[in-house]
């Protein structure tokens, strides 16, 4: 089938995009099954299920479908596994949130009913934004579109917690976590965000029990969270504080408590900090509940999980943590308790989910051990055998990995893999698989248990604990190990991510993968930058500074997005994203697209080709292959941004604005075949080195060329060759160039028309062979009468020197000799007021003697340029 049509006079993105798009599907063109070429496997970073596509996306994807359309036309057989992931935190509460709208409570549903309400919204809602990646052209396999809570991951999940149970790796107790008092839930040290904040110091009186000084009855005390005196057991001091050694032995009067606590001695105190003295309060302190545990202080926890306060709170009950704090500052003043207040800027924990401030609490959590599981992980970086693009953030992964804490995997919600944990009546539990397995587990600890008396842990699995075996979960090696596909899909190839996931996913991933596979997951990571405005900030909804994707689309074409985002994105550096790069990306596509339209418009005939075209082939192909040579150096470094720069310089000047205008007819003149097939085969070689990253309109350019059958896409060609290092042609075709702009630069000054033809004297002797060579191109595209090679400098023409190469143009009858010498006379003018300016300066004994030498120099070397350009002025005015 012939699906060459009539070139358009305009290129139009949105219906060429489509048309493309749906064909590419239609003959399942991205879809990968095992074969016996080899493979190259990407496993995209798993969005939101909640998630619509932001400009963080749109960088990352595209960089994958570079990379993978890349590889497809080098032979590899490509296999691109999109999917989503479940987000528990962030869908239960757009669950809970949508509910409340509806008038339902979470907490009037079962579990059961709550999660038919989740799992209708994820019919419904979940998965918008692969739908929006076609848009952008990702080439992903949508036959293998994976969901982490699909029945087949979810059983590996649940596989992987009991072999890690078994192995001795989870663990149960009362730690202390970061608490989200919205979401109900615990959450990683990772989905903590800190920002800084202006807050409160406030300073307390702590009255000493039995002073023996009426002078000295209490201590102060300084604060930030006065709320939390409920739970205060003791005040640390350093011991290396004198002030403070009079309290060896004393107990402290908690205000408004009244409660004694002891005074301890500690070294972890900073005693610059406050009054040096420091409450401690270990239910509600990460570095409070390690200083309890080593000096065996009770933990008093005064808060509810929803951030209220519980009966430990006095009469300060049920109040919200910060109504608190407010109450109990009145309360403490008008008890004359509070010292002072001081301003004070400190960071806040954020939950990265909700946004709310985090309540550090000791609760009951399932933990996994991970320092046996780091070790080896980080050796594969360290060792080479992981690669991290760019090097840098080696050192980030190393620091994390050697300060490794257990890992809290349970969170407190009903969206998610629920822990397969059952409990017994007397407290026991068993972990097994499901109910069945657990019930016979259980019967060898509580012989005449009834399977009815079983009770699952309602906790879930932090959402992490799926994500982390996704490169070998999405081809089925946890539940099959041995199975076709991951035995030839895995280790996938590359990984592009962020950064700020190093410590989520990345590293996990690299452990769980040689902890379950004994195997590496991925050869390379790729980090992208941090897409910013052009103020710097960082693209977001809140600061409402983030453009619509699906409208940049719209506006500029899938394309001209991706050449926009790549443009300015190497690898690891953040992108300052300008909209003004996507129009430079539409007009490139505009810019080929014309390219075309002048090729198709050329009528060809049976004649002898021009030397000029002949030269002008030779010179591109060579032209070509340092091209080729410079791709697959960036490609092998993951310098994708480089690339397309250089590929964009390659096509805008190289072909355009050179090649063609060399090879191009006289107007209503053929063109030979010769020449005619050589362009085709070239633009044919440009769309495939441009595909990758502009995909849509190389496509149709390339169905443009020439007769093409439908299913004959670009995508399954093989990607260009260099096939020489040896380019002589191009060294000496960027003299010859120099020389066309030297002629062309000076009818521009002189106002002379292209139209008019010029003669050309050339004084040389190094470069006559190539001038010789080069002679037709240059009279073309210089326009000259003839081109002639002489032994002296010529009188009444004007001198341009290209290198060691003098050329000479007579210009006497194509310029307005008036308006020359005025202007000639303006630039003398002007030169001989800057000569006098540096003269004075330099016979200045004073400017001589005292400026540094570099600067004296510098002043030596302005007033010889100014005499040599001054001389070269008088002599063009002579000459005229």
């Amino acid at each position: 089938m012939n699906i060459m049509a009539e070139i358009d006079s305009k290129y139009i993105a949105k219906n060429v995009e489509s048309k493309w798009y749906n064909l590419w599907l239609e003959t399942k063109q991205f879809h990968s099954t095992p074969d016996n070429r080899p493979a190259y496997t990407i496993v995209i970073p798993p969005p939101n299920v909640t998630g619509v596509l932001h400009m963080g996306h749109m960088l990352n994807e595209t960089i994958q479908d570079v990379l993978c359309r890349r590889q497809r036309m080098n032979g590899k057989n490509v296999c691109w596994v999109p999917g989503t992931d479940h987000a528990s935190i962030a869908t239960e509460n757009k669950v809970v949130n949508l509910l409340k709208e509806k008038g339902i409570e979470k907490k009037d549903l079962t579990r059961e009913e709550f999660l038919q309400h989740a799992w209708q919204w994820k019919q419904e809602k979940g998965g918008i934004i692969l739908q929006q990646l076609k848009t952008l052209g990702c080439s992903c396999d949508w036959d293998r579109t994976k969901f982490t809570m699909d029945e087949d991951m979810s059983e590996a999940v649940i596989k992987v917690f009991c072999d890690l149970y078994d192995k001795g790796y989870i663990y149960r107790g009362v730690r202390m976590v970061n608490w989200d008092p919205k979401a109900l839930t615990a959450v990683s040290d990772e989905e903590v965000i800190y920002k800084e904040q202006h807050s409160k110091l406030y300073f307390l009186r702590y009255k000493i029990v039995d002073a023996e000084s009426q002078s000295r009855d209490y201590i102060v005390v300084a604060t930030t969270r006065p709320e939390t005196i409920m739970g205060d057991t003791a005040v640390c001091v350093n011991p290396n504080d004198e002030r403070f050694s009079f309290l060896k032995g004393k107990k402290l009067v908690v205000p408004i408590v009244n409660r004694q606590v002891p005074v301890i001695f500690d070294e972890y105190v900073d005693m610059t900090f406050g009054t040096g003295a420091l409450k401690i309060t270990p239910a509600h302190d990460i570095n409070d509940y390690q200083i309890g545990e080593k000096h065996n202080l009770d933990s008093i926890n005064i808060f509810n999980d929803n951030g209220t306060l519980n009966d430990n709170g006095l009469k300060y009950k049920g109040m919200d943590r910060f109504d608190c704090r407010k109450a109990i500052i009145k309360d403490l003043q008008d008890a004359d308790l509070i010292e002072k207040i001081e301003d004070y800027d400190n960071k806040i924990g954020l939950s990265e989910r909700t946004s709310v401030p985090i309540e550090p609490k000791l609760s009951m959590q399932w933990f996994c051990k991970m320092n046996a599981m780091a070790k080896p992980a980080l050796e594969a970086v360290e060792q080479g055998k992981i690669k991290f693009h760019p090097e840098k953030f080696i050192n980030t992964y190393r620091h994390w990995m050697e300060e490794i804490k257990d890992w809290c995997i349970s969170r407190q919600l009903w969206w998610g893999h629920r822990i397969p944990a059952y409990y017994l009546p007397n407290n026991k539990f068993v972990v097994a698989k499901n109910l069945d397995e657990a019930y016979q587990k259980a019967l060898e600890i509580m012989p005449d248990l009834k399977k009815e008396d079983l009770r699952q842990d309602e906790d879930v699995l932090d959402t992490w604990f799926s994500s982390w075996l996704w490169p070998i979960s999405c081809f089925d090696g946890i539940r099959n190990p041995e199975n076709e596909e991951i035995k030839y899909y895995y280790p996938t190839a590359d990984l592009i991510t962020g950064p700020d996931i190093i410590f989520f996913w990345v590293s996990r991933m690299i452990m769980a993968g040689l902890e379950f596979k004994q195997e590496i997951p991925f050869h390379n990571v790729y980090f992208t930058g941090i897409v910013r405005d052009k103020l710097g900030r960082k693209m977001s909804k809140t600061l409402g500074n983030s453009p619509d994707p699906l409208l940049l689309i719209d506006q500029y074409g899938a394309d001209g997005v991706r050449m926009g985002m790549l443009m300015s994105s190497p690898a690891g550096n953040d992108l300052p994203f300008d909209e003004a790069y996507c129009e430079q990306g539409r007009n490139f596509a505009n810019k080929i697209w014309n390219a075309l339209r002048l090729v198709k418009g050329w009528t060809s005939d049976d004649i002898e080709q021009s030397e000029h075209s002949k030269l002008a082939v030779e010179w591109f192909k060579q032209r070509m292959n340092v091209m080729l040579m410079s791709i697959e150096d960036d490609f092998a470094k993951y310098r994708l941004s480089e690339s397309l720069k250089n590929i964009y310089s390659f096509i805008w000047d190289d072909f355009c604005s050179w090649f063609l205008e060399i090879v191009k007819p006289e107007y209503g003149k053929p063109i030979d075949k010769a020449t005619l097939e050589a362009t085709l085969d070239i633009f044919e070689d440009l769309m495939r080195i441009l595909h990758p990253f502009m995909p849509f309109v190389t496509e149709e350019i390339y169905h443009n060329l020439r007769e093409r059958q439908e299913n004959d896409f670009i995508m399954n060609t093989p990607y260009p060759k260099c096939t020489s290092n040896d380019n002589p042609e191009d060294k000496n075709f960027a003299f010859v160039k120099e020389v066309i702009t030297s002629i062309r630069g000076l009818r521009n000054s002189k106002n002379i028309s292209p139209k008019v033809a010029l003669d050309c004297y050339v004084k040389t002797l190094e470069s006559k062979a190539l001038i010789e060579k080069y002679s037709s191109v240059i009279s073309k595209l210089a326009n000259l009468q003839s081109l002639q090679f002489v032994c002296e400098k010529q009188d009444k023409a004007v001198a341009l020197m290209v290198q060691t190469t003098e050329l000479f143009i007579p210009l006497q009858d194509n310029i307005n000799k008036e308006e020359e010498l005025k202007k000639i006379d303006e630039q003398i003018k002007y030169y001989e007021g800057f000569k006098t300016s540096v003269e004075r300066k330099l016979t200045n004994e004073k400017f001589v003697n005292n400026a540094p030498e570099k600067v004296v120099e510098l002043e030596r070397k302005k007033l010889a340029d100014c005499i040599s350009k001054l001389e070269s002025l008088n002599a063009q005015k002579a000459n005229l």
